[in-house]
């Protein structure tokens, strides 16, 4: 065999291994971008000044949310569903952009509360007793976690971030909704007699095997209180199935969202370092009770204000320490309105050089297509 057809092989080699094998995950600290927030060239100038100065090194980015699709899909079935809230109009040069700046793109997939999918797919919605539509407290129609037509939509979308260069596609709303005694009694066509964590986890471990062979990271968020609650929530997410299923949990342990009394705390949310440090401290020892190791848990952060106290850069501090007090390194801040100015005090800045400068990744062009919100 020649040389050439030796280092032939030994390339297609290493390259089927890359498409089929996701990369360790870096510990990211990162920002959550929403939809018009990525839209919009002045704020992404803005969000990517604040990561070029501080220790942020991952955007959690809105592709598709309740409101549809957020890029300009080529994929028949993802342009179907698209709904009608705008896009990025470059997001490509985005990507390009960010990983100019040493920021890792990261896709957020709103899965199951798709009012979009919903209205026009009839056959994917979630029913009543009666063979008609359910709708939540708010009026809003789900697709139903059980139809493996969703299912593929779902993973099409993934697809298409994957060769857009996202290095995580991220799936939020990987749950059932409440189940409410005040609402009719949810119907799901096709379920049989499979468990809700049953059938969330066989979505989760499809993505995972599909992203996986083009070596792309499946991340997923799940309520805060999935870490120390035995058993699954009646939305259907249990730590021991979803655990197993992904390649990085996010729990949302927001201490804001924890009721009186959590973890023998009488304001969990006045005792952020507290709060944070039990919930994911419990995450911890699940996962090693799982033989999961390493950065398998990245929580997401609280930078907003829900009662008092108010949150600003001391909270954050708090928050971060705990995670590393529970034994990891990454973590994302969630504000709704992608507004992080009241904290950003709280984040580290970026060492400096001999010379006194603060280290920034090389700079290109922000996207000036976008419409502004």
């Amino acid at each position: 065999m020649t040389r050439v057809a030796l280092s032939f092989i030994l390339v297609s080699t290493l390259a089927l291994h890359a498409q089929t094998t996701a990369p360790n995950p870096p510990a990211i600290k990162g920002l959550y971008v929403n939809r018009f927030a990525a839209q919009s060239p002045r704020k992404m100038r803005s969000l990517i000044a604040l990561a070029d100065s501080t220790e942020i090194n991952g955007f959690v980015i809105d592709i598709k949310d309740e409101f549809g699709i957020n890029y300009q899909s080529t994929d028949t079935l993802v342009r179907r569903n698209a709904g009608r809230a705008g896009y990025i109009p470059d997001l490509p040069q985005l990507i390009d952009t960010l990983r100019a700046h040493h920021i890792v793109p990261i896709a957020r997939i709103v899965v199951f509360k798709d009012s979009v999918a919903a209205r026009l797919n009839p056959q994917w919605r979630i029913l009543k007793s009666d063979g008609t539509s359910w709708h939540d407290k708010k009026g809003m129609t789900w697709v139903n976690p059980y139809n493996h037509d969703l299912w593929e939509y779902e993973l099409r979308v993934a697809d298409e971030a994957a060769a857009l260069g996202f290095q995580e596609v991220q799936f939020d709303y990987i749950r059932f909704p409440e189940p409410y005694k005040s609402l009719p009694t949810q119907v799901f066509p096709g379920a049989g007699d499979r468990p809700k964590p049953v059938v969330l986890a066989e979505f989760l471990n499809t993505a995972r095997t599909r992203l996986s062979k083009k070596g792309v990271r499946t991340t997923a968020d799940i309520f805060g209180l999935v870490t120390s609650v035995n058993g699954a929530l009646e939305v259907g997410q249990r730590w021991e199935d979803l655990a197993q299923s992904a390649d990085v949990i996010l729990p949302m342990t927001y201490p804001s969202h924890y009721p009186h009394g959590s973890f023998g705390l009488d304001r969990p949310n006045a005792e952020p370092y507290k709060t944070i440090l039990a919930a994911v401290s419990a995450a911890h020892r699940r996962d090693e009770k799982l033989g999961l190791e390493g950065e398998h848990v990245r929580p997401w952060l609280q930078a907003f204000t829900l009662g008092p106290p108010a949150y600003g850069p001391a909270e954050l501090r708090e928050q971060k320490k705990a995670v590393y007090d529970a034994g990891y390194q990454g973590w994302v801040l969630w504000n709704p309105g992608s507004k992080y100015e009241a904290v950003a005090a709280g984040l580290d800045k970026k060492p400096a050089t001999a010379g006194g400068q603060v280290v920034a990744a090389k700079r290109s062009p922000a996207p000036s297509t976008a419409r502004q919100p």
